[in-house]
C-alpha cells in the first residue's frame, strides 16, 4: 500500500518542471545578455554577405593590416616603410613605384589594396595618405625598361622610393617576391597589397600617379587612349597600335610594340644574323683550301 503523501508530491514535481521549462523558441533565463554579442556579429555578417550577394563574382576578403607594423614599433623599429609599384604590364607609360610611412595616429580609413578600390576611392585616400603619411614616388622610364627589363626596372624605381623618403626608415615592405638592396632590413610580402597596411597605402600612391601621368601623355598622343586604359594591352590599344604604329613612350621589347613598329618603322629594326647561314665567300675558300690540300698530294 502506497503513502497518500507520496501520491500528492509526484504531480507536485511535475508542475514545478513544466513551468520552469521554457516556451518552444523562447529564450532561456539569462540568455539574452550572453548571446547578444553574438548576435550584433553575426547580424553584421549577415548583412555584409547580403550587401555582397548581389554582385557577382565578388568574395569577401580580409583587408590589409597595421599588425606587421606594430609588432616592429612594439621591438623599437621605427619609421617602417611599405612600397609597391603600378605599370609593370602595360604595353606603353613608365613604371611608377612609392613608398609610404604611415603615421600610427593619423591612418586614414579605408585603406586597401588600390586593385580593390574605385578611381574615385583611390583618389580619395590618396589625398588623405599625402596628408598623414611621408610619401615619395619614383619612375622608370620606357627607355630604362627597354635597357635593362621590366624586372629591374621596377626593382629600381622601388629602390629609388624608399631612398626619397623625408625620413630613412629601419624596415621595408615590399610588395612581391623580391628583395630590395636597401640599408635596412627589408622583407618581401607575395600578395603584400593585400595583407600590409603600409604596402597597400603605397599602391594607391603609385596607382593614382602613375594614372595621372598616362592621362597627361594621352594630350600629347591622342587616337591611344592612354587616358582610359592606362597603357595596359586592351583590344582598343592594340588597334590603335596597328593603325598609327608605337610612340616614344611604348616600350620597344614587348611584343605587340614590336610587331608594330616592325610594320609602320622597318628601317630601325636592326637585322638579326643567321649563325647557322652558310655564305658564299665561305663555301669557296673551304673549295680552295681542299684543292690546295689535294694539289700538295
Amino acid at each position: 500500500m502506497r503513502r497518500p503523501g507520496r501520491l500528492r508530491t509526484i504531480p507536485a514535481m511535475i508542475r514545478d518542471k513544466s513551468a520552469t521549462k521554457p516556451a518552444k523558441g523562447a529564450p532561456r533565463k539569462g540568455a539574452a545578455k550572453k548571446t547578444a554579442p553574438a548576435k550584433a556579429a553575426k547580424a553584421d555578417v549577415a548583412k555584409t554577405t547580403k550587401a555582397l550577394a548581389g554582385k557577382k563574382g565578388i568574395i569577401a576578403v580580409a583587408s590589409p593590416s597595421f599588425r606587421r607594423e606594430r609588432a616592429l614599433i612594439k621591438r623599437g623599429i621605427w619609421p617602417v616603410a611599405g612600397c609597391d609599384e603600378a605599370g609593370r604590364g602595360p604595353l606603353a607609360g613608365p613604371v611608377v613605384a612609392a613608398a609610404v610611412i604611415l603615421d600610427p595616429d593619423r591612418i586614414p580609413r579605408g585603406i586597401d589594396d588600390s586593385k580593390r578600390l574605385t578611381a574615385e576611392e583611390r583618389e580619395k585616400l590618396f589625398d588623405k595618405i599625402c596628408a598623414t603619411a611621408q610619401v615619395s614616388v619614383a619612375v622608370a622610364s620606357p627607355s630604362r625598361i627597354d635597357r635593362d627589363n621590366i624586372l629591374r626596372a621596377s626593382l629600381w624605381a622601388l629602390k629609388r622610393a624608399v631612398v626619397a623618403l623625408p625620413e630613412a626608415p629601419r624596415h621595408v615592405f615590399v610588395d612581391g617576391r623580391d628583395r630590395l638592396d636597401t640599408a635596412c632590413d627589408c622583407e618581401a610580402v607575395i600578395g603584400g597589397d593585400g595583407i600590409v597596411l603600409s604596402i597597400a597605402a603605397a599602391s594607391i600612391v603609385a596607382k593614382v600617379t602613375r594614372d595621372r601621368l598616362m592621362c597627361a601623355l594621352a594630350q600629347d598622343c591622342p587616337g591611344y587612349g592612354f587616358e582610359q586604359h592606362k597603357g595596359y594591352g586592351v583590344p582598343e590599344h592594340l588597334d590603335a597600335l596597328n593603325r598609327l604604329g608605337p610612340t616614344v613612350h611604348h616600350r620597344s621589347f614587348f611584343a605587340p610594340v614590336a610587331a608594330a613598329r616592325a610594320k609602320h618603322m622597318p628601317w630601325t629594326i636592326e637585322p638579326v644574323p643567321d649563325l647557322f647561314a652558310v655564305t658564299e665567300v665561305e663555301m669557296q675558300v673551304e673549295a680552295s683550301v681542299e684543292i690546295d690540300a689535294s694539289s700538295s698530294l
